[in-house]
């Protein structure tokens, strides 16, 4: 007798119940596995994700991240590593802008404890979407599952 069936009786009488215990159930294991990956993230690499929208009436994606250890995060702002944007579901990359006069729209500056930065990702033909799951990719670090708000 598998589990589902010892469950089935007293899920038919309490099935309203039983939906709103399930979707808990599962909401609360996948904050779980977020909240993990974010937390081995600070640990790591001394950043923490706040959020990925669009912006420029979409044809642009905005990464806002806090710095929670400089030390940690100094690999992530230098010169030479260029970030990219991969969407998880076709696999294609995209890239920081780098207008002539401007230089790219990210810091690059050492970076300081407590302080929220950004990088800007071009979306051209507005390809990515509201709730399109990506992947932030800098040198060796890797944000992945990211959800466009």
């Amino acid at each position: 007798m598998t589990f589902m069936n010892t469950l089935r009786p007293w899920m038919n009488a309490h099935s309203v119940t039983t939906s709103y215990l399930l979707l808990f159930l599962v909401l609360g294991m996948t904050a779980c596995a977020t909240y993990g990956k974010s937390l081995r993230m600070e640990e790591e690499w001394g950043v923490r994700v706040l959020q990925i929208r669009l912006s420029a009436e979409g044809y642009m994606l905005d990464i806002r991240y806090r710095v929670v250890d400089a030390e940690k995060t100094a690999p992530l702002f230098d010169r030479k590593t260029k970030p990219y944007l991969i969407d998880q579901a076709t696999g294609a990359k995209f890239l920081v802008p780098e207008p002539p006069k401007v230089g790219a729209l990210r810091t690059t500056r050492p970076p300081t404890t407590d302080r929220n930065y950004f990088i800007i990702f071009a979306n051209p033909g507005k390809y990515i979407k509201k709730g399109n799951r990506v992947t932030v990719v800098i040198g060796d670090f890797r944000a992945e599952n990211l959800i466009v708000e």
